[in-house]
């Protein structure tokens, strides 16, 4: 019964080593290293296009903040609300320091 036993374990541990290497000797091949580096290509790129579409939000974001704070309307002209002033300064100058001297 023992040696059943080591002998399955011994088959099973040979076709796992098969495996892994039949993997590592196909990604070694032309083929294998182009479609490893099409993977990382299309990884980096949907990258890009995630970057590009946070940074276009944040544009959208801070021009609105920007425009509520100057009064401006989407269409380009004025309200008839004064400015805040002082939110301007805050959008602008988002570090700096208020207060007296």
């Amino acid at each position: 019964m023992k040696r059943v036993f080591w002998i399955a374990l011994g088959a099973t541990a040979g076709v796992l080593i098969v495996r892994k290497l039949t993997k590592a000797a196909d990604s070694m091949t032309p083929e294998g290293a182009a479609d490893q580096v099409s993977k990382a290509l299309n990884s980096v790129s949907q990258s890009i296009r995630e970057f590009a579409e946070d940074v276009k939000a944040g544009m959208a974001e801070r021009e609105n903040e920007l425009r509520d704070a100057l009064g401006v309307s989407d269409n380009g002209s004025e309200s008839h609300a004064e400015p805040d002033l002082e939110a301007v300064d805050g959008l602008l100058y988002p570090n700096q320091r208020r207060g007296t001297f």
